[in-house]
């Protein structure tokens, strides 16, 4: 990332007359304002907030308007990238990615006949070569993610509906509310039967009931896909993926859509303090290394919550974090975030 940059707070001297206790910090203050200030310059060089927050344009697996499937992936430590999958009868050997400079590796799939080579819905992996050896692995950016009936190894699909199947949300956004009246939920011990409740039951039956109890707002929990149910969606294995024992994304695009017509704001808990330490189906050692989006020492654990911690100095650990919730904006129209663990991202203690 280079040298920091010096750069002075804005009006911190009235902060500092404000709270006098603030003085004996000022140097401090100053020195985390300049690291913030460099990476709002790096950003910059990087193309500017627009593009940068966008990753998920570039990233993962993108159809184009000539129907063929654009893939970008960030794999530094890796020796080799393969896309496989039912459209290729999983030969690592048809699909290969080409290495580009900054550990990124890239892909064009062409069309078929005119039309996607890979069907709707279709099972795709990414193949990482690592030692002279292939490991299958889920994109970091993978979009839709589940768990086939005879494996415990969550599998990614290819999610590219047909224009009449896709779910086109209707409700404008409600006002923003002046004051917050919260309901919190998960989606999937909402309902009365001893069964996993789904985004269009929720939405049918759950919503109508927190519109009438006079909230204005909705903060779902559990919705990035996590391999581990117990962990009540806090161990996250796919970031752009929803939780698919839920439905579809296009059952949660409905949700959302149900929410506004109720007249409700609709936030949702991020998990961006750590990560599942989920190899075969999360982001940890994507590449074959312990680093990647992570510190590859051991500040790159939590060891109380058994998870993998972020390495923010990045580059793009930030592009990809800060394009998640982009995504989640963009996508499927949430109107805000809860932001989850702060503390463990603040200091090194993670507060504990």
């Amino acid at each position: 990332m280079g040298g920091v940059s010096s750069h002075s707070p804005p009006n911190l001297g009235k902060l500092l007359e404000l709270d006098g206790y603030l003085k004996n910090y000022s140097n401090e203050i100053c020195r985390r304002y300049s690291v913030y200030r460099s990476y709002v310059d790096k950003i910059e060089e990087c193309g500017g907030w627009e593009k940068f927050t966008s990753g998920y344009l570039e990233y993962g697996m993108n159809v184009m308007s000539d129907n063929s499937v654009e893939c970008l992936e960030w794999a530094p430590g890796a020796e080799q990238l393969a896309l496989v999958g039912d459209f290729n009868n999983w030969d690592v050997t048809a699909n290969l990615y080409e290495k580009m400079p900054f550990g990124k590796w890239k892909l064009t799939i062409p069309p078929k006949d005119g039309s996607c080579a890979i069907s709707h819905n279709s099972v795709v992996k990414i193949a990482v070569k690592k030692d002279g050896q292939f490991h299958m692995k889920l994109s970091p950016w993978a979009k839709y993610v589940t768990r086939p009936k005879d494996s415990i190894i969550y599998h990614q699909q290819f999610y590219n509906p047909p224009p009449a199947e896709r779910y086109i949300q209707k409700a404008p956004k409600p006002p923003k509310p002046e004051d917050l009246r919260i309901y919190e939920a998960h989606v999937g011990i909402s309902s009365w039967e001893g069964k996993v409740n789904s985004y269009r039951e929720f939405a049918d039956n759950v919503i109508p009931r927190i519109q009438k109890q006079g909230y204005n707002a909705i903060q779902l929990m559990a919705i990035m896909e996590h391999v581990y149910y117990a962990s009540f969606g806090y161990q996250v294995t796919s970031f752009f993926a929803p939780a698919s024992r839920c439905g579809n994304p296009s059952d949660l695009k409905y949700l959302v859509d149900k929410a506004h017509e109720a007249g409700l704001f609709i936030l949702l808990d991020v998990v961006h303090s750590h990560a599942s330490k989920n190899v075969e189906d999360g982001l940890n050692e994507f590449d074959g290394t312990q680093g990647g989006y992570f510190h590859d020492n051991a500040r790159g654990y939590h060891t109380l919550w058994d998870s993998r911690l972020f390495d923010y100095t990045q580059i793009e650990t930030l592009r990809f974090l800060l394009s998640n919730l982009r995504w989640w904006i963009e996508e499927y129209g949430f109107d805000g975030f809860r932001f989850d663990g702060v503390t463990s991202m603040l200091y090194h203690t993670h507060g504990i």
